[in-house]
C-alpha cells in the first residue's frame, strides 16, 4: 500500500484581503493536506501591523527636560493619561495604580470626574512614562524591556520593577538603564 499525499492551494480564504478583518494581517496561502479520506486545512496570517512606540504614543509630553517634567506635573495630569500609559504597556490598571501610591478606585473617580492627578502622583506617572520610553530605545521593544524590570539585579533579590514605587526609584532604574546604553554591566 503506498502513501499518497496531495498539497492543494485552496482558492477560496475566509477572510478577503479587504475585508474589515484583515486589516493589518497578511493573509498567506491556504493548504489543505490529504490523506484517503481525511483532510487537514491549514493556512498563515501574519501581523503586519506595528506597534506604536512610547515615544511616539506621548510624543505630546516633554519628557527629556526634567524642568519642563516638574512644570507639567505642578499643574496636574489627566487621569485619561494614566490609562492610556497602563494600556500601553499591558501592565493591569491596579498595579500601576500601585507604583504611583493610588488606589485604583481614587483613579477611576478621577478619571469620571475629569479631575487632574496630584502634582506627586503626576511627576510619578511622568517619570514612568519617561522610563519606559528609555526602556524600550535600550531594549528594542516593550516586552524585553518588561522582562529586564522583572529579572533580578546581579547578586541580588531586587529586581528593578520593586524600585518603582517612588520617583527617586524610577530614576534610579533610569540611571541603570543608561549604563545598559553604555556598555556597563547592571
Amino acid at each position: 500500500m503506498g502513501l499518497q499525499t496531495s498539497l492543494v492551494p485552496c482558492i477560496k480564504n475566509r477572510i478577503s484581503r479587504n475585508s474589515p478583518e484583515s486589516r493589518g494581517i497578511f493573509l498567506g496561502e491556504i493548504f489543505h493536506f490529504e490523506y484517503g479520506k481525511n483532510t487537514l486545512s491549514c493556512g498563515m496570517a501574519v501581523s503586519t501591523t506595528t506597534s506604536i512606540s512610547i515615544r511616539e504614543r506621548f510624543q505630546d509630553l516633554d519628557l527629556e527636560s526634567a524642568l519642563k517634567l516638574v512644570f507639567s506635573a505642578r499643574k496636574g495630569i489627566k487621569a485619561r493619561l494614566f490609562f492610556e500609559f497602563a494600556d500601553s504597556i499591558n501592565m493591569p490598571e491596579k498595579r500601576l495604580a500601585e507604583l504611583i501610591n493610588i488606589s485604583s478606585r481614587t483613579i477611576h473617580n478621577y478619571k469620571e470626574l475629569q479631575k487632574p492627578l496630584d502634582p506627586v502622583q503626576s511627576e510619578h506617572l511622568l517619570k514612568l512614562i519617561s522610563l519606559y520610553g528609555k526602556g524600550e530605545d535600550v531594549f528594542g521593544n516593550l516586552e524585553e524591556f518588561s522582562y529586564w524590570l522583572q529579572k533580578p539585579f546581579w547578586k541580588s533579590k531586587e529586581k528593578p520593577l520593586d524600585w518603582l514605587n517612588t520617583p527617586g526609584g524610577v530614576d534610579l532604574v533610569k540611571d541603570e538603564l543608561a549604563h545598559l546604553s553604555h556598555g556597563y554591566a547592571v
